[in-house]
């Protein structure tokens, strides 16, 4: 507690400032400060009655009085050294409470977090900012600290001050922008809010930027939690630290947490923790070792299914509280199952609680909306070159790594980042200062993230999400890249949609969506995906989207999938794609279990598991994926048929795969398919095997190859190939 000396214990003009709420150190004139031998202490508590302040070691008790300023109360003790004391007040309408004054503690955050935070340079800013429960001096009570250079004045709010702004006004840290108060008691589990008085008048309140819960929406004041918890998952940590995705396979669920499934029982939506051990064992008997989630941040408004983020630092309490997530995590870990997280650094939106102009002005985003306004999404965009914005934002994806265990990060809208005119017209957007459109500062954000990820939380996986060609996105950092470890196969997901969709007697003419993407296969290092943007807002699920009358439809999924499956690139499938669901994706409701009814979806799903399991198993799927002799075509040039023929190689020859897709409804019987070597080739998987919905015309002897020139190569098998299939083959070795 400090020990304040002061020539004039009570200065008029500082206690006027207080009053009128433009006071931003308030510790200067409240609390306990000595004066030659005398003591003051001031507290200022509008309502109040009766205000004494009681001495920790002698119960004494001394009176404050208020004469002068109404709600300024002061007693001045004569001879008397600085003690502990609390304060005993007894409010107008009735209220008594006892507490030790928070007016008497020196600042928490020190000079060289300050420094750091200016710099944009402290990578665990929230251990500061927000609202943290600690002990000081040997009292229990809670640190809050906010971001509002701008402000006049900010205050707490919660209940525990009656939501009254006058009572807890917070001290302006030199050089920083920063407010801080210690306010002493017990109060984890209560909800709070920053007033904000802005240097126009206008007084408003915000949730807090670092807060690490929320209440359930629509409600919006953030929460005090303690959010430590004891992981069980060190040996998965251990082995994710040594591992290297690009040789191992990264099959990945997407899904939206609160529309997988719902409960029965009356709630809206299951917990965290409910929802762990059904989703593993889900995830684990479809053969999934990743799931990804649409963001769980805090978000007001459910049909933005997370992507409008107000609560940086909070899971959203939709679903539980921030340890209950913790549990989620660490459960799946425990499955082998890494997690996933969508991640929208790229703008926020407007809500009056959020970010937007949060301390009066134009502080997390531009000013201008040339630089900081979305035309089409109605959100700011940040300000990638305010320091204090982008240490926000790094330390941001940092602590979902070193808090939650998060094993992947994907960025949402990149290329809205990247870009100053995405979006805009002529005249609609300003260039960089060498009159380019490249956001300069969002390019420097971005190196920093992912060069900062890579050093501090070793075999976290970053992924971009960006549908543009901007080159080198998942190139190291030191080479001139971007520092991604993966991007989103935007590209193929289009030109090969754009096919699926087509009626087969018209793909011919349309071979080259079916091919160009190995034109730039190891461009990048890709997933390839069939995400939640694919199926919905009228685009039709993935069955819907197929061509042709009912069994067709099924027959052109499991040929498409396999496809995918096959197909250089880590895998991501977004949920009710695996069983085939008619209706498109929408939050309101989960997804539609109940086509179980009906055996073309239940061969479905069993179809994805095997397809997944095929991929997990056999090291040509992945091992080599982003090396070029990881692939080779047999026969590409087919369009006539709509064949596509070609080899998948592992590190080892005899982990080589040969497949074939017929994308049109017509068997090929007695086919000459080229092979990349002489011997016994089985035939391993097949999309028209009966469990799967099919004909079962797979081919099921093994295939002994013949020498001669087929497809460029020196040897072929003769195969059935089903309509509207995919055949996988393997060299069989030994007898």
């Amino acid at each position: 507690m400090s020990k304040r000396k002061a020539v004039f214990a009570i200065n008029w003009m500082e206690v006027d400032a207080l009053v009128q709420g433009i006071h931003n150190n308030p510790h200067h004139i409240l609390g306990m400060h000595e004066c030659i031998d005398d003591l003051y202490i001031n507290a200022y508590l509008p309502g109040a009655k009766v205000v004494n302040a009681i001495e920790a070691s002698t119960k004494k008790k001394y009176t404050l009085v208020s004469e002068r300023v109404p709600g300024f109360f002061s007693v001045v003790i004569k001879d008397k050294k600085p003690f502990e004391y609390k304060l005993n007040v007894r409010f107008d309408n009735g209220d008594e409470v006892t507490y030790f004054d928070p007016y008497v503690f020196e600042p928490v955050i020190d000079p060289i977090d300050i420094s750091l935070f200016n710099e944009g340079k402290h990578y665990s800013i929230y251990e500061k900012m927000g609202a943290h429960p600690m002990t000081v001096d040997g009292v229990e009570g809670v640190l809050f600290a906010v971001w509002a250079p701008n402000a006049d004045r900010v205050s707490v709010v919660g209940n525990f001050n009656n939501w009254d702004g006058r009572r807890h006004p917070m001290r302006k840290l030199d050089y920083s922008g920063i407010y801080e108060l210690f306010i002493p008691g017990k109060l984890v589990g209560e909800i709070y809010k920053y007033e904000i008085k802005a240097k126009s008048g206008q007084v408003f309140m915000k949730s807090d930027p670092y807060a690490f819960s929320s209440e359930v929406r629509p409600a919006n004041a953030s929460r005090i939690v303690d959010i430590s918890y004891k992981w069980k998952d060190a040996a998965w940590m251990e082995k994710r630290e040594n591992k290297n995705t690009d040789e191992q396979p990264m099959a990945i669920y997407e899904m939206h947490l609160g529309s997988w499934k719902r409960p029965t029982d009356g709630r809206e939506f299951y917990n965290y923790r409910d929802i762990a051990s059904l989703l593993a064992d889900y995830l684990l008997m479809m053969n999934y070792n990743y799931v990804e989630l649409m963001p769980i941040m805090e978000h007001p408004y459910d049909p933005s299914w997370g992507y409008q983020v107000t609560g940086y630092y909070a899971p959203t309490s939709r679903y539980g509280s921030p340890a209950d997530f913790m549990y989620f995590v660490d459960y799946l870990h425990s499955k082998g199952i890494g997690v996933i997280l969508d991640w929208v650094p790229a703008h926020f939106p407007k809500d009056e609680h959020g970010l937007g102009r949060f301390d009066g002005t134009a502080l997390y985003e531009h000013e201008d909306p040339k630089r900081g306004e979305h035309p089409h999404w109605g959100t700011y965009i940040y300000n990638y070159g305010r320091n204090e914005v982008r240490n926000f934002l790094v330390a941001n994806a940092l602590y979902w790594a070193e808090k939650y265990h998060i094993d992947g990060i994907r960025i949402d809208a990149v290329a809205s980042m990247l870009y100053l005119d995405y979006g805009r017209g002529d005249g609609e957007w300003l260039p960089n200062i060498y009159g380019g459109n490249e956001n300069l500062e969002a390019i420097d954000f971005i190196k920093e993230l992912n060069s900062k990820m890579h050093e501090l939380h070793k075999g976290v996986i970053m992924i971009a999400e960006e549908s543009t060609a901007w080159p080198m996105m998942t190139h190291p950092v030191e080479a001139g890249g971007l520092g991604f470890d993966y991007k989103w196969n935007m590209g193929w997901m289009n030109d090969f949609l754009n096919y699926m969709k087509l009626d087969p007697l018209y793909r011919k003419y349309h071979h080259n969506d079916l091919t160009f993407s190995m034109v730039y296969a190891y461009s990048e290092k890709f997933i390839l995906v069939l995400s939640h943007d694919e199926v919905v807002h009228e685009k039709g699920s993935m069955i819907a989207k197929m061509p042709g009358g009912y069994e067709d439809k099924f027959s052109n999924l499991r040929v498409a999938y396999g496809y995918m499956m096959t197909h250089p690139g880590k895998k991501l499938l977004f949920m009710g794609q695996e069983i085939a669901q008619f209706t498109e994706f929408n939050e309101n409701a989960e997804v539609d279990w109940s086509l179980f009814e009906f055996d073309a979806h239940v061969f479905m799903q069993g179809y994805v598991k095997e397809l997944n399991e095929l991929y997990k198993t056999e090291p040509a799927l992945y091992e080599l994926d982003s090396s070029p002799e990881g692939f080779t075509w047999i026969n590409c040039n087919s369009a006539n048929t709509s064949l596509l023929s070609y080899v998948r190689k592992g590190k080892k020859e005899s982990d080589t795969l040969l497949i074939i897709c017929n994308f049109t409804p017509m068997e090929h019987k007695a086919y000459k398919l080229a092979t990349p070597s002489g011997g016994r080739w089985q035939e391993i998987f097949s999309s028209d095997n009966n469990r799967y919905g099919g004909e079962g015309r797979n081919n099921k002897t093994v295939k002994q190859a013949k020498k001669a020139e087929c497809d460029g190569q020196e040897h072929y098998i003769s195969v059935t190939v089903p309509p509207l299939s995919i055949s996988v083959f393997k060299k069989k070795i030994g007898k």
